[in-house]
């Protein structure tokens, strides 16, 4: 696959900045204890699944607190229609548990303290300090894999190598570009059927598949 030069890559930063400035995660949360559960819940599961599950979990378990104390049976049943629920249940308490014993009951806004939370990882990780506190940080998801790769911005074969290859092509406005990436991802260069003739960056995709002339 060819890759964008490095004039390419500079025109393809500008725009992703222009067009999504202002963007923000779809996932509704009110403080970092409610943003951090939205984004475990979101791992393999839509923004709009979790937006509406999350006020009844919410209104359950209003703090880390009530939820480090959570049955595991009872918020099962509340999550129960996002996938891999069972999983994602016993993470929450473990992951409330861990904050009350070991950071006070606040959610660390740092890497290395959220990546000892169960059930968060790297990404995890990147994703809350970005929406929270506009980290300059890169964080792959299934959009941001896919689109890196069609504007030929990376060739990695895995989300970790392809996130340092953004890094290394952006630098910095990562924040505004992770979340500008997940949603021209999501409503333009779709997996399936990408919508290209209303895509401001189509002269700069490297896939056959993805680029239709106008």
């Amino acid at each position: 696959m060819k890759l964008s030069t490095k004039h390419e890559i500079t025109l393809i930063k500008e725009i992703l900045i222009e067009k999504y400035k202002n963007a923000k995660t779809e996932l509704e949360y009110k403080n970092s204890y409610e943003l951090l559960v939205c984004v475990m819940l979101s791992a393999q599961c839509t923004d709009k699944r979790v937006n509406i599950i999350a006020p009844a979990l919410f209104e359950a378990y209003p703090d880390v607190k009530s939820l480090s104390c959570a049955n595991l049976e009872a918020l099962k049943m509340l999550i129960q229609s996002c996938s891999f629920f069972n999983n994602k249940a016993a993470n929450l308490i473990k992951m409330a548990k861990s904050v009350e014993e070991n950071f006070g009951g606040e959610i660390p806004l740092d890497e290395e303290k959220l990546i000892t939370l169960a059930g968060v990882g790297q990404k995890t990780a990147h994703v809350v300090m970005i929406e929270y506190s506009g980290a300059n940080l890169m964080a792959v998801d299934t959009h941001v894999f896919r689109t890196s790769h069609r504007l030929g911005l990376s060739a990695a074969k895995t989300p970790q190598k392809t996130e340092l290859d953004l890094i290394e092509a952006f630098k910095n406005n990562l924040d505004i570009l992770h979340q500008g990436m997940v949603l021209f991802g999501r409503y333009i260069c779709t997996a399936k059927n990408p919508k290209c003739n209303d895509c401001f960056l189509s002269e700069f995709c490297k896939s056959k598949s993805g680029f239709k002339a106008k």
